[in-house]
């Protein structure tokens, strides 16, 4: 069920529907979201226990930066967090598997707890390739560990060890709550999925973002 929130953004997408080619549909709606933040959140609060030790949480930019933002306040105990900036895609829908560094950390992570925070999790190739993993742990990590929103086995390449798992979705182009196509979308309250209004439009071209 969508709220009044939803159905505003859905029909502006709707409406513009003829010059954008494609359409929004809602998959996960606000409430949905908040509640499984929240969840968690919980978790990750029970699961390092010990406030002498620091936990790092490393969102990846800039599809993660409103998970994150909601996430850390959910975690009853103190944290850091610091942002990573890293491409995969360029102008395309789909993953090249070619990734480029734009930013790094700026906090220092030896001897902390880190929790990486991704948006979506699909062929595993920005979290194994773009160094979070094994550089962090280079770094002398006292731990590292994997948090995402959204993940998609189906388009799994590379096989990560998810810690933390919003939700479990199919293979579709995703936005909404801090995802885009183009740029477009981030703002939505709710996640929804891009459908293309062209019968013949390959679905491929709308495969789901890492």
């Amino acid at each position: 069920m969508t709220t009044d929130n939803e159905k505003a953004v859905l029909s502006v997408a709707l409406d513009e529907e003829g010059s954008a080619g494609h359409r929004i549909e809602v998959m996960l709606t606000e409430a949905q979201i908040q509640t499984r933040v929240k969840m968690l959140g919980e978790a990750i609060t029970r699961d390092y226990p010990n406030f002498a030790e620091p936990l790092l949480l490393v969102g990846v930019l800039k599809g993660a930066a409103l998970f994150l933002a909601d996430l850390v306040r959910c975690i009853d105990r103190p944290v850091e967090y610091d942002f990573v900036a890293i491409s995969s895609y360029g102008a395309a829908t789909h993953t090249s598997g070619e990734v480029r560094i734009l930013k790094d950390l700026d906090a220092s992570v030896a001897d902390k707890h880190v929790l990486i925070v991704e948006d979506i999790l699909d062929t595993g190739l920005t979290l194994r390739f773009s160094y979070l993993l094994e550089s962090l742990r280079a770094r002398q990590a006292k731990s590292v560990g994997v948090c995402v929103l959204l993940d998609k086995p189906a388009r799994r390449r590379v096989e990560v060890k998810v810690d933390y798992r919003g939700f479990e979705i199919e293979d579709k182009f995703v936005v909404g709550y801090g995802m885009d196509y183009h740029e477009q979308y981030r703002q939505l309250r709710f996640i929804g999925e891009v459908v293309p209004i062209k019968p013949d439009e390959p679905s491929a071209e709308w495969a789901a973002m890492d």
